[in-house]
């Protein structure tokens, strides 16, 4: 793989991830913490404002690294020889430190209204996602199964002709906010470690006025569920025989 080509990769990746996170956390930063404009507009607008903020990124990246913005989506597309084992780093790092930075920006722009919130538990969830009831199994699932259904959705984009309109960016859309609609109040839908991971390590270094502790012991959950459910989506995706001779 050529330098050229690596630097593209990584800075691809760093970017649209950076701005998933920056809109992603941005909407619920909006929509819960004390003093802003649109408090309580309602997970409606969390999830559609989560599937924009990796619409817009996959637009802008979609040409240059696929924009994957998600570890776990790497990860699967590698196992599936969809991208070289080589370049994987490339990609989960910028994911991950895009995703950081990003979170970074949130903070920025929301400090004072973290300020004005007393909510401890408010705070850390514009980082990261939280089950609503606690229990391993049943959270490890619902990781698994959100995930295969984005990563099965996006693999099966191959079999629809959009042409260059750009239609299966659009479709990518509608299957994040699908899926928060229909199942992201089970556990907030991370489906995506750079999206959950990255947010809570800089809940846990910055310096948020009455924070809580990162919860640390629930992060195996949207760092693990979203890597099974990707690979297992790929390995349904090639076995369905799709095109009967």
């Amino acid at each position: 793989m050529g330098e050229i080509i690596a630097m593209l990769i990584f800075i691809s990746e760093f970017l649209g991830t950076a701005l998933l996170i920056l809109l992603g956390c941005g909407v619920v930063a909006n929509v819960r913490l004390e003093k802003s404009g649109m408090k309580g507009a309602g997970a409606l607008q969390i999830a559609v404002g989560w599937g924009l903020a990796v619409l817009l990124p996959v637009f802008i990246f979609g040409s240059s690294s696929g924009a994957h913005l998600n570890p776990a989506l790497s990860i699967a597309l590698a196992a599936d020889g969809s991208i070289t084992w080589n370049a994987l780093p490339l990609y989960v790092c910028g994911q991950m430190l895009g995703g950081f930075a990003g979170a970074v920006c949130v903070w920025l722009l929301f400090r004072r209204h973290f300020e004005a919130t007393s909510d401890a538990d408010t705070k850390l969830g514009v980082f990261c996602t939280a089950p609503s009831i606690p229990d391993f199994s049943s959270n490890m699932l619902s990781e698994i199964i959100g995930t295969f259904v984005l990563v099965f959705a996006i693999k099966g984009l191959a079999n629809v002709d959009c042409g260059a309109s750009g239609t299966d960016k659009i479709f990518v859309f509608a299957a994040i906010v699908s899926i928060g609609v229909s199942l992201g109040g089970l556990t907030g839908y991370a489906i995506n470690p750079a999206r959950d991971i990255s947010p809570r390590f800089a809940h846990a270094i910055l310096p948020i006025p009455g924070k809580r502790n990162s919860n640390w012991r629930y992060a195996i959950v949207p760092l693990l569920g979203p890597i099974i459910g990707a690979l297992l989506a790929v390995l349904v995706y090639h076995m369905i025989p799709w095109q009967v001779k």
